[in-house]
């Protein structure tokens, strides 16, 4: 009992937990392994009976462990076996090789903590005469089976195929290797082979220390098969190991001794960056270094992030190197770097996961069948190359970056051009591989180990300090040399510790300083990552939303409350980092990170953020103030050399060793050593610990009393399970499963993980289309309760494009593979056309556009600009969208359950009727807004468009003897002046996306006696969005009536059904942005006139306040209805003297060509020499922009340039000067009555003062308004 407690309370600072065997069971013979037999190529198990029994996958079982069970860290023994061999028993002969191997493994909790696994694979030959017997009845069946199969003339064929196979096993054949011994290699005959197995040994720990578990265990190898026994039993340093090595303290090194040479260890300082002892040098050298970037990239975005190696080792290097690199932050979905194949289902997940997948070799990645690829980062690890999904923005100042990260590399002799952009594969004998530095590496390890070669015991070592460190010995040693007397032992020494520190710095061995140098890289790489962090979140705290007055509230409302400002942060960032960090703020690690930060306010703060808050308060120090931490312009890291001192100085000098390995108290005949055979350990001695144990009592002591202060402090207003209720829900936000669990994969089990699943994408979509409704709906959100909402285009943009993300994960949930792309784009190809019309109210002004979803399938597909599938789908959704009929064509394509259940397992999503219901009910509100989300993407591609002139009806046959013209301009572009065809009220015409729609110009060459025409409204459709604008005018076109206009430019209202019907065609007409017409000319009162103008100017101010993404047209607040140049003409008729008095209709464009004539005759006779300079420089500039108006070629009526000359004054901030000058000319007595506003000092002198409001803003002009004027 003593044992074991000493066990449990030391477990939590053991080096490590467990200690594994797997291999083949005696007992129970062979079993074929189906689930290790099959591969992602092939999910039928028969394959496995095809192949040669040597080649054949067997169950292996965990032989043994020790201890029995470690509190808090309970042995899992499915799982173990099924990582430790996760292809199963391999067999191999004295002909194939039988080189060790090498492997990691990681388990991921439920609650995310991990627990490292490291494996050393060796082959024991095969003892057991019912095991070969078993194997060789194997072989006569395979060979009865084929050649019954196959005829004779084929035999040698088959025969070659299997030594072809035979061959592909071998990791590098020599030119040496005979014919018949690559026969034998596909044969088995107890009489003339020996048979070998594979077993494993395996560490499992609390810790990453790989370097030093794989040093562990490949002496404990090597000490199995030396010719000689090790000092002491295999016991003795197993249980050494697992009871007695401590693990290091924070910023301290340990040193511990294995069965042949000591091996030394450190872990990082609590102000240091995390432990990670996996080689990054290995990743950078695999991938490449911005291979490694992008695929760094979409680790942040979490997308789903396939790595794909034969080499179980790579998958692991690759995976932890890229999730280390991610400090702060920490992957928070599925992380399994090896994927057994029991658990290939998983890949059908429709979540972001980190998984790797073990390739078969010569297999081809496009037979690799993946349910859905529209998010997947596919990495191919050997052949250096990786696929990436279509659409993600590139890390900021990425070239910056992979340069500098080139620059450390090579600072240690590595290149950083390891990966290939391109999908060209490497000959399997050209690929770099990891056995070969190997090889090297320990050749040289056994050079050392030779004394012969000059290397250094531990006592000569000691023995020529001593020597060199006394003045005495020194100058008799002189005296001997001068005599010629030699001492040959000293100068021995000499010479060796000489030529040892030539290879090794400062008595290190070889091995030693690879280990250092390896260590020094990572933590310089990671470095450079960290420190890009730190210069873009150097503000983040600013930005926390901390609201929740305690710990129990905030949990209890996490799902409501905004923690983040996400706007105010986007808007302090600099522009070309937007790309990336608005769609990495809502990325779930970011959430959690900003979790953490919230709740240290109530708990200890979590260990990353810890350190990275603190590099931020020293970036501060060192920066004074953040704008430099805020600019765009590259930081390289500045610490490079003191995080190697450090990690150098603690390898150097020592702080721990543990207790050499000792007998220990075993029985006579225990622990008999047999060469080559790993033999059966004693699990009495191995399976309890010391009964007293210095350092574990000293260890364990300190935690105990945080642990009774942290009970005696914890709120009293929150119980402990109801506080982990909480906190798991809150972390598991945007998450529906955490991790695989490896060690049960019963059909219930895995049904319950797929319900997980659906209930996970269901939540998600809500969450979604909340979010969507609430941030579009803007400042009427807030009122509602739901937070603040400031949107910009490109947050916009990136919902979309995570809506677009959901969609395919859930369309892609439970698809029977590669019967039909996963995209919803294609899946209407087996629906065939849905002919729905939408319902027509019989208007003769726009024929009704008919909705089929297959038309707007059409549309998507003859858009050249789009090359995929995923591209397609994704552009079909955002034109559902756009129209409103997301829900619905959703819907339509699911109704025919026949072919859903085709396509679809049981547990897919869409098969599930409640949730899918729920789920187009969530998509139905979003048609509650109004997205553009297509015509604001897609900005190239040509659009059809349908124009319909509308007369006012009684004098519609005016336009008969008259040439007509059009031309549309939108926020993109316009489509150029088109000549309308006689007689014609209707056109169409094809024109690259003008975005939305703001002006059209319309007119006549006033050709024939009846040119004068009368017009209504013009109304243009975008035939694939089926977006109607209306742009009325009311106005005469034609000389000699209304103010003479031929041509006029009209302002685009958006028209918008009338009701809530699905499909009617009634249209309402919302204010504020019709073209004005002379119904604007009812008389106002001078009160309600200078209130127009304030409402005006502050719509103009506002529009120039709001972010530039979504500002919309600034012409409809210049010159719609409502707009700065109609409550000007409202003040300038304003008591201006009828047309009776005239005898004709006068026109405000009439004053001020009267007055601007005034101004030069004066002027010319000299009147005006008496102003100051500044009035004449204003009367100068009157003049010429009345000239430059009066001069154009363009047709515009006398409204139509007082418009213009409106526009063009706030454009250029004269308004306010021109105002006086037009005030205090004589012409404004015979114009204007005593009562006109113009005519009051007090109403002009506060219009000035409005008007100046405005020159803190650039106003730019649509190129439809200033068309032909030169200023």
């Amino acid at each position: 009992m003593s044992g074991s407690s000493a066990v449990s309370c030391s477990a939590p600072c053991r080096f490590a937990h467990y200690f594994v065997i797997c291999g083949i069971d005696t007992e129970t013979g062979l079993e074929p392994d189906d689930l290790a037999g099959r591969n992602s190529q092939n999910y039928k198990t028969r394959e496995n009976f095809e192949q040669s029994p040597l080649k054949r996958t067997f169950k292996s079982k965990v032989l043994a462990h020790y201890p029995e069970n470690v509190i808090g860290n309970p042995f899992d023994q499915d799982a173990v076996n099924m990582l430790c061999m996760p292809k199963g028993l391999s067999f191999r002969t004295q002909a194939d090789q039988r080189q060790p191997q090498f492997h990691s493994f990681i388990i991921t909790k439920e609650d995310g903590s991990r627990t490292y696994g490291f494996v050393h694979t060796f082959y024991e030959e095969v003892t057991s005469p019912q095991i070969c017997s078993a194997m060789q009845t194997l072989y006569q069946m395979h060979n009865a089976e084929h050649a019954s199969d196959n005829p004779p003339s084929s035999s040698s064929s088959s025969s070659m195929d299997s030594l072809a196979s035979s061959l592909d096993e071998v990791d590098s054949p020599t030119s040496s290797s005979s014919l018949s011994s690559c026969r034998a290699a596909g044969s088995y005959d107890t009489s003339r082979d020996t048979l070998y197995v594979s077993k494993a040994l395996c560490l499992i720990t609390p810790m990453p220390f790989m370097h030093a578990c794989r040093r562990f265990l490949s002496q404990l190898h090597k000490a199995v098969t030396a010719a000689t026994a090790p000092p002491l039993p295999l016991e003795s340093y197993i249980h050494n190991i697992l009871y007695e090595v401590p693990l290091p303290a924070p910023g301290r090194s340990l040193k511990f001794h294995s069965v042949y040479e000591p091996i030394v260890c450190q872990r990082p300082g609590l102000g240091e960056l995390p432990l990670a002892d996996f080689p990054l040098a290995e990743a950078f050298s695999l991938l490449g270094v911005e291979n490694l970037v992008q695929v760094f990239t979409c680790t942040l975005l979490e997308m789903q992030i396939l790595l794909y190696s034969q080499d179980y080792q790579r998958l692991m290097t690759v995976a932890e190197g890229i999730t280390t690199l991610l400090f702060p932050f920490q992957w928070q979905h599925v992380y399994v770097p090896i994927l057994p194949a029991s658990l290939l289902h998983f890949l059908d997940a429709p979540v972001p996961y980190l998984m790797g997948l073990q390739s078969k070799e010569g297999t081809d990645r496009s037979k690799l069948e993946l349910p859905q690829e529209a998010n997947l980062c596919f990495v191919d690890i050997d052949n250096h190359y990786i696929e990436l999904p279509e659409d993600f923005p590139q890390f900021p100042n990425k070239t910056e970056f992979i340069q500098e990260l080139s620059e450390v590399l090579l600072s240690f002799g590595i290149s950083a051009n390891g990966g290939a952009p391109s999908r060209t594969r490497n000959s399997p004998g050209s690929t770099p591989s990891t056995p070969s530095r190997e090889c090297k590496t320990v050749t040289l390890w056994q050079l050392e180990d030779d004394g012969r070669n000059g290397n250094l015991a531990g006592e000569e070592l000691s023995v020529l300090e001593l020597l060199q460190g006394n003045t005495t010995l020194e100058r008799l040693q002189a005296l001997t040399k001068r005599t010629g007397v030699t001492v040959a032992h000293v100068d021995a020494l000499r010479a060796g510790i000489k030529a040892q520190r030539a290879e090794g710095h400062g008595g290190r061995t070889v091995a030693e300083e690879e280990e250092l140098r390896h260590a020094k890289l990572n933590v310089q790489l990671r470095e450079v990552f960290a420190s890009r962090f730190t210069a873009m979140f150097a503000d983040y705290e600013a930005f926390v939303i901390q609201s929740a007055p305690d710990l129990e509230s905030w949990l209890t409302n996490r799902e409501q409350m905004h923690n983040f400002d996400k706007a105010s942060f986007l808007s302090d960032q600099p522009e070309p980092y937007l790309p990336f960090l608005s769609h990495f703020i809502e990325t779930q690690m970011f959430a959690t990170f900003i979790d953490n930060k919230i709740m240290s306010q109530w708990e200890e703060k979590e260990p990353l953020l810890h350190v990275f808050d603190a590099r931020i308060d020293k970036a501060r120090l060192y920066n004074v103030r953040a704008p430099s931490l805020r600019s765009s312009n590259y930081q390289r890291c500045s610490n490079l050399k003191e995080c190697a001192q450090a990690i150098e100085q603690r390898l150097m000098k020592i702080n721990h060793t543990a207790i050499h390995p000792h007998l220990l108290d075993m029985k006579i005949g225990q622990g008999k050593y047999m060469q080559g055979s790993f033999p059966k350990l004693q699990a009495d001695v191995l399976n309890t610990g010391p009964a007293s144990n210095k350092w574990s009592h000293r260890m364990t002591t300190t935690p105990r009393k945080k642990d009774r202060h942290r009970q005696q402090t914890e709120h009293l207003n929150l119980e402990n399970d109801l506080k982990e209720k909480y906190m798991q829900e809150a972390r598991s936000l945007g998450k529906n499963i955490r991790q695989p669990k490896l060690s049960d994969l019963s059909p219930a089990v895995i049904a319950q993980t797929n319900w997980k699943f659906v209930e996970g994408l269901l939540k998600e979509c809500r969450l979604k289309t909340k979010r969507m409704l609430v941030e579009k709906m803007g400042r009427e959100a807030v009122e509602l309760g739901h937070g603040e909402a400031n949107i910009t285009g490109l947050e916009e943009n990136t919902l979309i494009a995570s809506l677009c993300d959901l969609l395919e994960r859930i369309w892609s949930h439970g698809l029977q593979v590669k019967q039909v792309s996963t995209q919803p784009h294609t899946h209407t190809d087996k629906q065939g056309k849905i002919n729905k019309r939408r319902k027509s109210d019989g208007s003769v002004s726009m024929p009704s556009l008919r909705v089929y979803l297959i038309q707007d399938m059409r549309h998507i597909q003859s858009m050249s600009e789009i090359k995929t599938d995923v591209g397609r789908a994704r552009a079909w959704i955002r034109l559902s969208l756009e129209k409103k009929l997301l829900s619905q064509h959703l819907k339509q394509l699911l109704s025919r359950q026949t072919l859903t259940k085709k396509l679809y397992k049981r547990y897919a999503f869409l098969r599930c009727e409640e949730e899918k219901e729920q789920f187009l009910f969530h998509l139905l509100s979003l048609n509650a807004v109004d997205y553009f989300c297509f015509t604001s993407v897609f900005t190239t591609i040509m659009i059809p468009y349908r124009v319909v002139i509308i007369p006012i009806k009684k004098l519609s046959n005016a336009m008969t003897t008259s040439n007509p013209w059009v031309c549309v301009s939108g926020e993109l572009g316009d489509s150029g002046i088109m000549q309308i065809p006689k007689n014609v009220l209707e056109m169409t015409f094809d024109c690259q996306n003008l975005g939305k729609l703001t002006t059209v110009q319309l007119g006549h060459d006033n050709a024939g006696l009846l040119a004068k025409w009368l017009v209504d409204c013009v109304m243009v459709r975008n035939e694939i969005t089926g977006h109607t604008y209306r742009f009325p005018c009311g106005r005469w076109l034609g000389k000699g009536v209304d103010d003479g206009s031929l041509e006029r430019v009209l302002i685009g209202e958006l028209v918008v059904p009338s009701g809530e019907e699905e499909s009617g065609r009634g249209w309402r007409t919302p204010p504020l942005q019709r073209s004005p017409t002379q119904t604007r000319r009812i008389k106002p009162t001078s009160a309600q006139i200078q209130e127009a103008i304030g409402e005006a100017v502050n719509s103009i101010i506002k529009h120039f306040h709001k972010p530039e993404k979504e500002r919309g047209s600034l012409t409809i607040l210049l010159c719609g209805e409502n707009s700065l140049v109609a409550a000007l003409e409202q003040f300038f008729y304003h008591g201006f003297k009828s047309a009776r008095l005239f005898q004709k209709t006068m026109f405000v464009w009439d004053f001020v060509e009267k007055a601007v004539a005034y101004m030069e005759s004066a002027d010319q006779m000299g009147d005006l020499q008496e102003t100051t300079e500044h009035l004449g420089m204003s009367c100068q500039s009157l003049y010429r922009y009345v000239s430059a108006i009066n001069s154009t070629p363009r047709n515009i009526g006398k409204d139509g340039k007082f418009q213009l000359l409106v526009c063009l004054g706030a454009r250029d901030r004269l308004l306010p000067q021109w105002l006086p000058l037009l005030v205090e000319c004589p012409v404004i007595l015979q114009m204007y009555e005593d009562t006109a506003l113009l005519r009051d000092r007090t109403p002009v002198h506060a219009l000035i003062a409005v008007l100046e409001t405005l020159h803190d803003f650039p106003i730019t002009l649509e190129s439809s308004l200033v068309k032909g004027i030169d200023l």
